[in-house]
């Protein structure tokens, strides 16, 4: 028998001083059963970042042509396709094809480093794509806060962010290791 996928609900509300987006989002988020919390909550930190009414969640890990998340127009381009973990860099090149921007969040501590420098030199010719780390401590930090129901609030300034509940807090400073150029 299939394990199913387990469901979070959140409602977080968003305070982005950088970009000025003031708004709460309540949010359904299927956890895949090969998922982590840690996983799912830097998928729910991704889209803090980048909140837009638009920005959709994809189907998951077991679907191989949607990215975690993506943020599409009204005539159905992907203005931004968001990817969490290390993918492969045949993926990411594939992404940068089809997305006007393509974002990768990399977290896993060492081995975080290890892809990075694998694939560091393959993925700086892409001038769409940026990539993000998110450090062991600050990704240990998120799943902490995981709960199937979640009231978060959310505050991002100077390119920090800070995730506050009754379980606790977290303060991520994501390391950009790869800029967009435009």
């Amino acid at each position: 028998m299939a394990l199913r996928s387990t469901v979070y609900k959140a409602e977080l509300q968003i305070a982005d001083m950088d970009r000025e987006h003031y708004a709460t989002h309540s949010l359904t988020i299927a956890r895949h059963p090969s998922e982590t919390e840690e996983r799912l909550m830097i998928r729910l930190l991704a889209f803090a970042m980048h909140a837009d009414d638009a920005l959709a969640f994809g189907r998951g890990l077991s679907t191989d042509d949607e990215p975690d998340l993506w943020l599409r127009d009204l005539t159905g381009a992907i203005r931004l396709w968001i990817e969490v973990g290390l993918p492969d860099e045949k993926w990411i090149r594939k992404a940068c094809g089809r997305a006007e921007r393509v974002l990768v969040i990399a977290y896993g501590g060492s081995r975080a480093d290890v892809w990075w420098n694998q694939n560091a030199g393959t993925l700086a010719r892409l001038e769409n794509l940026g990539v993000m780390r998110i450090d062991a401590q600050a990704g240990a930090a998120l799943a902490g806060l995981a709960q199937r129901a979640m009231q978060l609030s959310c505050n991002l300034q100077d390119a920090q962010v800070w995730i506050g509940s009754e379980a606790g807090s977290a303060t991520i400073e994501p390391q950009r290791l790869k800029a967009w150029r435009s």
